[in-house]
């Protein structure tokens, strides 16, 4: 057969001995931000290669199938952060000599170790610069072809690949979609265990909900990682499945309860932390902590170990907040519930005892917005 020498391989020459047409390489962008996907397609296009676009990790584990040369991966994600997409990717030999550019505004140096020990090849920061992105992509790219021109022939004219390619992304989609409801469903199934622990009591499975939102907004308000304000809103309704080893006549007391039901009655908090210890979830880890410390106050006068200030897991301290502002207004077997008012005036009175001055101080500062979100649930 007639060959013709291109780079670092021998490829077949066309009938008439003109060179065969070359796929267009392609780079996977990564960004839960249509504008930065946007942005970073249309320079990909100006390079003369092609974009193929993920809002989200998860999309971005399924389209990594879709022959893809180089991923521009975003750190800052939420449901998966882009340090857990890059292990993920280099996890499997199918995709682990993919290049990976990690793009973020973060530029410390412990990100960059960070990007480093998940597998990156590269760390780009925002806001772009097009000569430094072309740059970068060109030279991963090329190690990219050198090393797929040892792997094998490229046997098919393009429009062959376009038209599997087509097919190919619609099988893709749907694994992608399935990939989020088989997460969906985890999350469902923690939730759900939180109610098993509470579902004799008509009203505490509004007030795990109430506290989720409630938790997620101070997380969101402290700036933490968008997928750890997620873990925490998945895990905060955990914080007292440890209830199903407290006695019903305890546990349902109408009135107020003696000395020694107080006691039995604050196991509660050791117990879950046993029940959810061990998992290799993220999500069963963090409630975990939260079912241990939710009862903890700043002041050293919690439960169960008198942790003291910032003794206590941040977490936790979260929970507090929450649960004890939503317990305050909600009515119980034991109590009727208090009026917003007065439960503000009750926990600025503990600003300092009970709760962290700064989380509280920032539960005050985004009332508007819990109230909102959570009256719904009533």
């Amino acid at each position: 057969m007639n060959k013709i020498f291109q780079g670092s391989q021998f490829e077949p020459a066309t009938p008439d001995g003109e060179m065969p047409k070359k796929r267009l390489q392609r780079i996977l962008v990564v960004d839960d931000e249509e504008p930065n996907r946007d942005l970073l397609k249309q320079m990909i296009g100006v390079f003369g290669h092609e974009a193929e676009l993920a809002k989200d990790g998860f999309e971005a584990l399924a389209k990594l199938h879709m022959n893809i040369d180089l991923v521009l991966l975003d750190v800052v994600m939420p449901g998966m952060e882009g340090f857990e997409v890059a292990r993920r990717i280099r996890s499997t030999s199918q995709t682990r000599d993919i290049p990976i550019i990690m793009v973020t505004a973060r530029s410390g140096k412990e990100d960059r170790l960070r990007a480093v020990e998940a597998g990156a090849n590269d760390f780009i920061a925002k806001p772009f610069d097009m000569t430094e992105l072309k740059v970068r992509t060109a030279s991963l790219l090329k190690m990219k072809e050198h090393q797929d021109a040892i792997k094998r022939y490229q046997l098919e004219l393009e429009d062959t690949v376009q038209r599997r390619t087509a097919d190919l992304r619609r099988a893709l989609e749907e694994m992608s979609a399935a990939q989020k409801r088989t997460h969906e469903a985890y999350l469902d199934t923690i939730y759900r265990l939180a109610l098993v622990a509470e579902y004799k009591d008509q009203y505490t499975g509004c007030h795990i909900a109430r506290m989720s939102h409630i938790c997620a907004i101070l997380a969101g308000g402290l700036k933490l990682p968008p997928a750890e304000v997620e873990i925490i809103r998945a895990a905060s309704p955990m914080h007292d499945v440890g209830k199903i080893g407290i006695p019903d006549a305890i546990l349902l007391k109408p009135g107020k309860l003696t000395p020694e039901e107080w006691e039995v009655m604050k196991q509660h908090a050791s117990i879950g932390a046993r029940i959810l210890s061990g998992s290799n979830s993220e999500v069963l880890h963090a409630g975990e902590i939260i079912a241990l410390s939710h009862h903890e106050k700043w002041d050293g006068s919690g439960y169960p170990h008198g942790w003291v200030g910032e003794e206590i897991p941040l977490w936790g301290r979260i929970c507090a907040v929450a649960d004890v502002y939503d317990a305050i207004t909600s009515e119980r077997p034991y109590k009727k519930a208090l009026s917003h008012e007065r439960a503000l005036q009750i926990m600025v009175e503990e600003r300092g005892r009970h709760f962290d001055p700064k989380l509280l101080d920032l539960f005050l500062d985004n009332l508007e917005e819990i109230i909102r979100s959570t009256c719904s649930i009533r």
